[in-house]
């Protein structure tokens, strides 16, 4: 996955549909790190005009996702099982950047029922 996600930072391999519909770009990656930035425009305002808080939680959930992933080994795979997210002043306009860092990898499920 590192290789793949190289690809996409540097422009030669496409992004994945989620980075086109909510229109985030993944910047760089390397072991157990990826940066994302994401210009939030009026077309990510919730009704009160600020960025929704669900784009918030995809930009994070990619960063760590990529960073994550990028430790993976070839065949292997991984789900989000939970995401927590504080929210601390409300975003109208802004370039955003979302760093993940890898630190646990948790538990290996091998797909056995039990």
């Amino acid at each position: 996955m590192l290789a793949y996600s190289d690809a996409i930072a540097r422009g030669d391999a496409p992004p994945p549909p989620i980075a086109r519909l909510i229109g985030f770009d993944l910047i760089s990656v390397k072991p157990g790190e990826a940066v994302v930035e994401f210009q939030a425009t009026e077309a990510h305002a919730n009704p009160m005009g600020t960025l929704h808080g669900g784009v918030l939680c995809d930009i994070a959930d990619i960063a760590m996702e990529v960073a994550y992933s990028s430790n993976l080994d070839e065949g292997e795979s991984f789900t989000t099982l939970e995401l927590k997210i504080n929210f601390l002043k409300p975003v109208w306009r802004a370039r955003l950047k979302a760093v993940g860092e890898w630190s646990n990898r948790g538990a290996r499920w091998d797909g056995s029922s039990g």
